[in-house]
């Protein structure tokens, strides 16, 4: 029972970094034929966008592993005010294009990596903390959806489909979190995918990936 719980833990873990390895080639062939998914509608474009990129799949994914981590009320404050905050952000991003793109990429890229290292360093942060460095990271994640928006789609109803796309991928990784806490080795495999994360992160910051 336990050797399958541990072998249980590394897939899940596992599954969810191949998923982000596995859509870095094809990240940027997407995100140039995103008006082609509008064809099926403003709201199922905005629900798939937030996976389309592995920035912000793997931030998305450590927002939901990180709550697990910290525990108790912190599994639903931090994924929400990730939400609640990445709402802002991309309504300020449908309405203004001031903020240069490269400030918001770093800030996405530091996401990645801080949250990658927070998981591996598997430190308690206490649970306000943890909200206002998620909802400062969610900003930058927010403006970029907003601006990314394609003219063609329906603002309301692409804003309702990347938040909710953001909230499918925080219980993604709240239920990676919650599988791998309940295993022996679970705790090692969410510190070990929490530094392939900041790896990641790192390649995005330095222009690797």
């Amino acid at each position: 029972m336990v050797g399958h719980g541990r072998r249980a833990a590394r897939l899940s873990v596992g599954s969810a970094i191949a998923a982000g390895a596995w859509l870095l080639p094809f990240a940027a062939p997407v995100a140039a034929h995103e008006n082609q998914v509008i064809r099926f509608g403003s709201f199922l474009g905005g629900l798939f966008h937030p996976a389309l990129g592995p920035d912000h799949l793997l931030a998305m994914l450590s927002v939901g592993i990180l709550s697990v981590q910290i525990g108790r009320r912190a599994i639903l404050t931090v994924p929400a005010t990730f939400v609640c905050v990445m709402a802002v952000g991309g309504a300020i991003g449908l309405f203004t294009s001031a903020i240069p793109m490269s400030a918001v990429e770093l800030g996405i890229s530091l996401s990645v990596l801080i949250l990658g290292l927070i998981i591996a360093l598997a430190r308690r942060m206490p649970v306000r903390l943890a909200m206002v460095a998620v909802g400062f990271f969610a900003t930058f994640h927010g403006y970029a959806h907003g601006v990314e928006t394609p003219r063609i789609a329906e603002p309301a109803q692409y804003v309702a489909g990347f938040l909710l796309g953001t909230a499918i991928i925080h219980i993604l990784g709240v239920l990676i979190g919650e599988v791998a806490i309940h295993y022996d080795r679970g705790p090692r495999v969410l510190r070990a995918g929490g530094a392939l994360i900041a790896l990641a992160g790192a390649l995005f910051l330095i222009g690797i990936v």
